[in-house]
């Protein structure tokens, strides 16, 4: 592991952001910044987010680091706490919202 970087508590539920991290995963950094830049999904927004958060972790560690040589070598996305809300329904019932969380984790390697 060169550098990692998590995202707790993010307001998108777990299955959606893995079908976006499926894409990327084991790709170089800059490959997968390009791939989500065409990507037309809300979750590009929070793995961007986490992803420029390890790279940045990584020119803590060692300044001239290039982004040709990261590659994500993990990307995984559990499941948070789920937010319980209610909504009206008929003859004065109520129905449970469950709004999911997701907690993201983003792995570098150096490349050689």
């Amino acid at each position: 592991m060169f550098s990692c970087a998590k995202g707790r508590y993010l307001r998108s539920s777990p299955y959606k952001i893995r079908k976006v991290i499926d894409l990327i995963r084991g790709e170089r950094v800059d490959k997968a910044l390009a791939v989500l830049e065409h990507t037309n999904r809300r979750a590009v927004y929070y793995i961007k987010k986490v992803l420029n958060s390890a790279v940045s972790n990584a020119r803590q560690k060692e300044k001239e680091i290039k982004l040709e040589d990261l590659y994500i070598s993990r990307i995984f996305a559990t499941d948070g706490p789920r937010l319980k809300r209610y909504r009206a329904r008929a003859m004065g019932r109520v129905a449970e919202i469950l709004r999911r969380t997701t907690h993201l984790y983003v792995e570098l390697e150096r490349k050689g």
